[in-house]
């Protein structure tokens, strides 16, 4: 992976730089002639100001102060996104970022710089031409750890996006894990993968089900980090839903705007691979495994259909009612798996639901789950501090009525109204114990919301926008 940032003592006489300040009396190294022109175009709106020294550019950033910090931060990474676009159109490759502010803003800052910069460009013809200048962020004022942890985060985020960017032409089941191994082998966590006939000799209906109208097999991850200092006893577990393409299956979804963009249909299983990226990256001292069934979701061949009774992993029975309820399904096997590994807290991550989207849109990620409430507030607490905020929903058991069968257990959809909610109480069922009443804590997270941008808004980019690892990542460092 490559990393784009570096620690910095000092500024060239020559080096293009970006300023943060609480006010211009902290600016040095200015005239009063440029001063008052930077002061003109704050009173104008212009933040950042900029200023063309001819032979590099000043770019000066005001912090716009506020009782929220997290508020400050989050407007301090906008503002470096059209900082970004700027040192772009200007062909510069290298920028430096200082100033007298607090460590946190300088990373805020930074991070919208690197976050900003993202491209994928793997399949254009003329990539060359329309790759950006900038190559490299040198930041005064972070020391080496610092560094570490915004490489680590940047770059892992800018992995999840990659995978989500990916089409099916490339990202089979098979190919996602053999790029899940390559990026373990990178970065240093321990990788193995189930093959089909281990999924089938682990009686993985869920995702054996989804997988029978594909010409290609599943796979399932085992991802895990485990150094000699972990702070837990018992692993955190994450589970990310890897439908790599999903066409609703037998239960056709509409297009457009809905089947299109069904690459990102494993955007939660990225998130798990980015976190573990970054997690691996910083050598945090926490004991993390993640768990990723991937397949993707065909009308063809032997697929299944509406009314079928699927046969899952924990041995429980599922009457299929509609095809495109299929992610749910997969992850039920992986969450009956974790039970293996006895957890701490087992977190999954997934496009769900577009009863999500609808909820809250794009601007903030679904929350419930019947982990004790003051670990749901740290989470809640971590994405709040990366502005990838969550909203924590009811998770009564009143819901679970909805999943009612008459022929089977339960069954893999619920009414037509709360489907986030619903669609989590099929998951949680998967967490329990043989007597269906003690399980693991768990919380799910439903990013169908601000997984996938049609356009590109800010720092988060257009397509895969790799939510979630930065906010994961906090998680755990904050342990």
């Amino acid at each position: 992976m490559n990393t784009i940032f570096t620690a910095s003592t000092s500024l060239e006489s020559n080096s293009n730089f970006v300023v943060l300040c609480n006010s211009l009396d902290d600016v040095s190294g200015l005239t009063n002639e440029e001063l008052s022109f930077v002061e003109k175009q704050l009173e104008a709106k212009n933040n950042p100001a900029q200023l063309n020294r001819l032979s590099h550019q000043v770019f000066v950033y005001k912090i716009e102060e506020g009782d929220d910090d997290n508020l400050v931060l989050e407007k301090a990474r906008l503002a470096a996104h059209g900082v970004c676009k700027q040192v772009n159109k200007l062909k510069l490759t290298e920028i430096t970022v200082t100033g007298n502010v607090s460590s946190n803003l300088l990373f805020a800052f930074s991070e919208g710089l690197g976050l900003s910069n993202y491209q994928f460009l793997k399949y254009f013809t003329d990539a060359d031409k329309r790759k950006n200048s900038l190559e490299s962020i040198h930041v005064i004022g972070l020391n080496s750890n610092e560094i570490t942890e915004l490489n680590a985060v940047v770059s892992s985020t800018l992995v999840a996006r990659d995978l989500v960017n990916e089409p099916l032409s490339y990202l089979t089941a098979e190919q996602y894990s053999h790029d899940i191994v390559d990026i373990g082998e990178d970065v240093g966590f321990d990788v193995e993968v189930f093959n089909k006939t281990k999924i089938q000799s682990l009686k993985m209906g869920g995702l054996l089900a989804v997988n029978l109208g594909s010409p290609n097999p599943p796979t399932f991850s085992i991802l895990e980090w485990k150094p000699e200092n972990a702070v837990n006893s018992k692993p955190y577990v994450l589970v990310g839903k890897g439908v790599v393409y999903d066409t609703g299956g037998v239960s056709l979804k509409p297009t457009p705007n809905s089947m299109d963009y069904m690459k990102c249909d494993m955007g939660g299983s990225a998130t798990v691979v980015g976190t573990m990226a970054a997690v691996a990256q910083s050598k945090l001292p926490v004991h993390i495994i993640g768990l990723i069934p991937a397949t993707e979701n065909r009308p063809g061949g032997n697929a299944y259909v509406p009314g079928d009774v699927i046969h899952m992993h924990n041995g429980m029975t599922v009457e299929v009612l509609n095809t495109d309820a299929e992610g749910r399904m997969i992850m039920a096997d992986a969450l009956a798996y974790a039970r293996n590994y006895d957890p701490e807290l087992v977190i999954d991550m997934a496009t769900l639901t577009g009863a999500a989207a609808r909820a809250i849109g794009d601007k903030a990620i679904i929350s419930m789950g019947n982990a004790p409430q003051p670990v749901h507030d740290k989470l809640i607490e971590s994405g709040f501090r990366t502005y990838e905020r969550l909203t924590q929903f009811p998770f009564w058991d009143e819901y679970k009525d909805d999943l009612k069968s008459n022929v089977a257990d339960i069954k893999n959809l619920g009414g037509p109204e709360a489907g986030m909610i619903t669609a989590g109480k099929f998951l949680e069922y998967f967490t329990l114990d043989s007597d269906k009443k003690n399980g693991f804590p768990y919380i799910h997270l439903d990013i169908a919301g601000p997984a996938f941008n049609h356009s590109e808004k800010n720092y988060r980019g257009i397509e895969g926008t790799g939510v979630g690892v930065r906010t994961l990542f906090d998680f755990f460092k904050n342990l």
